[in-house]
């Protein structure tokens, strides 16, 4: 064994991969084994170097918990899990949600039906304990359950995408948003669904949802049915989320811009920069929800699309709350909105922009939070600072404010907060932040605090009139995507400073950092996992929703695996310190043409919940590629993981 030396490190001409890589990775003198059999020495800034058990062995093992028996890549229509654990579908497409809902049959489905049951398209999933807020009960809580987008073409028998009805457009509508369902596991049943419940309830599309925050009531948000700006009706594609420490949830509006038609009707120069940066339809949509519902046209309410794309605040435990848009978080493709609490109890909010080239944000809370007065704190995401990542290439990094009057964001070029609010992207792009390769979920660790950004990938860099490469996007063809770690300077995640690290830079692990050939062409997958040096590691590619346990291993969900990797998308769990740092084995195996979502693991890590989104997609209702779950047709589904036996063990053990 020996500390990995510069001039060690295959380098081709030019600025290659491997160049790039030479320069991050040599600073750090990240050490690794010559054989996968023999003792790894691993360098952690936060401790000294000391010598680890030889690989696999107990010690190692009962060190981050993960003794489970990794399984392949498959191409199967099952959920996969590792021997000895099992799976059960707990929550499917029409399933009824609210007491006295109708029974789903695809054949006889209407909006008001839909709108009483389980929603489409499974993404964000989190777990709140009943019977109260912070009962840390792991048997019994609320399952809340993002509803990202449609795929009528598996949801209507003789769909015609050039021409939908207007019931089957309704439906979808009523599909969209987000369910809360309460869920009990009992001794020798399982996991169950109480329709009883009075805590259940539906969020469509057109569920009345207040705005609030600084760019509520501008003239940008106002439209005909509510000239104040004020509210608005439903949300759409919620894909990730987060859960406060005050017991709600935030669920994030991601690619709104699909559903509006006609950005070329608009004339407005600020208005069409911002349509067009944000991917509005220049003319139709593929949808064609603009034929039955005018809200959704720009010629008859151009104002409409700049009311989505935000972070949404809900409280589980009470069926009446008002769903609020709190527009200080920033106005973006929103993926995961993940909350932590400073030292000085502010309160500090980290998100992604999902889209290739766009930004990673945090938002940091004026106001300071009270574990005494859960109303109180409801109310804290409503005035603070946002803030957008630059990346330097010296392994440093800052926070740059997206503030009225902040160096570039002047007055004269944009009027107000809530202008930049709306802006968010194009204020980020002014003040110099990095773009990155599709960021999606970040989330701190909660037993060292370091935090860690999932990168999904990027085909476009370095192409024609493309950002090139730089070291925290340091492959031109990103296929596999990356996953980054860094730590908020003193470890308070309010500062404005921070260092970083390239943590997994997904693919097939057999191609890594230090065998890559002097000449290996630009474009070659170059792997990295964190120093760890070994055969056995599971081949992983394009990492979305991320979630830790209890132990702060780090449980990976991807999303576009199957594009380059020989099997489907699944669940990936690695340790983030000690001998096996970088170990990265699969854990679960989703079905044909679906993702895995969201992921989420109970208080005390005895059940992953997994959301199987899309299930067929690519396929129609006539002749489906997946039967999943039920061996009829696809239905997108959540799915809850345990160990199997008397005795209740931690997920992973």
């Amino acid at each position: 064994m020996k500390a990995v030396r510069k001039e060690e490190i295959a380098t081709g001409a030019g600025d290659t991969f491997e160049e790039v890589m030479t320069r991050r990775f040599a600073r750090r003198s990240f050490l690794k084994g010559a054989l996968a059999g023999a003792p790894l020495l691993v360098l952690n800034p936060l401790q000294s170097v000391s010598t680890a058990e030889p690989l696999g062995s107990a010690a190692a093992a009962h060190s981050n918990g993960l003794t489970f028996t990794p399984i392949s890549l498959s191409r199967t229509d099952d959920v996969i899990v590792p021997p000895g654990y099992s799976s059960k579908v707990l929550l499917r497409w029409g399933d009824p949600i609210l007491p006295g809902a109708p029974q789903f049959y695809i054949n006889s489905q209407s909006a008001e039906k839909q709108a009483q049951q389980f929603g489409y398209n499974c993404d964000f999933v989190g777990f709140f304990p009943l019977p109260r807020f912070r009962s840390n009960n792991s048997n019994s809580g609320i399952l809340a359950v993002n509803h990202e987008y449609t795929n009528p073409e598996l949801m209507f028998p003789g769909y015609s995408a050039n021409n939908p009805t207007e019931d089957q457009v309704n439906i979808e509508i009523a599909a969209h948003g987000l369910s809360f369902a309460a869920i009990r596991n009992y001794p020798r049943r399982g996991w169950h669904f109480d329709i009883e419940s009075p805590v259940n309830r539906r969020i469509t599309g057109e569920t009345e949802i207040d705005i609030t925050g600084p760019a509520a009531g501008h003239p940008w948000m106002q439209v005909s049915y509510d000239p104040t700006g004020a509210h608005v009706h439903g949300m759409f594609n919620n894909c990730g989320g987060g859960k406060t420490p005050w017991g709600t949830i935030l669920t994030c509006e991601e690619n709104f811009n699909q559903y509006f038609a006609n950005r070329s009707a608009v004339t407005d120069p600020a208005k069409l920069a911002n349509l067009t940066r944000y991917g509005v339809t220049a003319g139709a949509t593929e949808r064609k929800w603009e034929r039955f519902h005018s809200r959704f046209d720009l010629v008859q309410e151009p104002n409409e699309s700049y009311r989505f794309g935000w972070v949404v605040e809900i409280d589980p435990y009470n069926p009446d709350f008002v769903p609020k848009k709190r527009t200080a978080l920033g106005r973006t493709k929103h993926e995961a909105a993940t909350v932590v609490i400073a030292p000085d109890r502010r309160v500090v909010v980290y998100a992604g922009d999902d889209e290739r080239f766009e930004f990673v944000y945090k938002f940091v809370s004026k106001g300071t939070y009270d574990p005494r007065n859960r109303e109180a704190n409801i109310g804290l995401l409503d005035e603070g600072t946002l803030y957008v990542a630059k990346f330097n290439d010296d392994g440093t990094g800052e926070w740059l404010p997206l503030l009225l009057g902040e160096g570039r964001l002047t007055e004269e070029a944009w009027e107000s907060q809530a202008y930049i609010l709306i802006n968010t992207r194009l204020a980020a792009t002014a003040v110099g932040a990095t773009r990155m390769d599709r960021p999606e979920d970040i989330q701190p660790n909660p037993v060292t605090g370091k935090i860690y950004g999932a990168f999904t990938n990027n085909t476009q860099r370095g192409t024609t009139g493309r950002p090139g490469v730089d070291e925290p996007n340091p492959r031109p063809a990103n296929r596999h995507g990356h996953v980054i770690e860094w730590t908020e300077a003193d470890n308070d995640p309010s500062a404005t400073s921070f260092t970083w690290e390239i943590f997994i830079l997904c693919g097939d692990p057999k191609v890594n950092l230090l065998t890559a050939e002097p000449d290996a062409p630009v474009d070659t997958e170059t792997t990295y996992y964190a120093g760890f040096s070994s055969e056995d590691i599971s081949p992983i590619a394009s990492p979305d929703n991320v979630t830790f346990d209890g132990k702060g291993n780090l449980w990976i969900a991807s999303d576009g695996l199957p594009n380059t990797l020989p099997g489907h998308d699944g669940i990936f769990a690695v340790p983030t310190e000690g001998s096996e740092r970088g170990y990265l084995r699969q854990f679960l195996s989703a079905v044909i043409g679906s993702e895995v979502a969201s992921l989420e693991l109970t208080p005390n890590d005895h059940t992953l919940f997994a959301s199987i989104q899309h299930p067929g997609e690519g396929s129609t209702l006539a002749a489906p590629s997946s039967t999943w779950p039920d061996r009829t047709f696809p239905r997108p589904s959540v799915v809850a993981v345990t160990k199997d036996g008397i005795g209740r063990k931690p997920i992973g053990s």
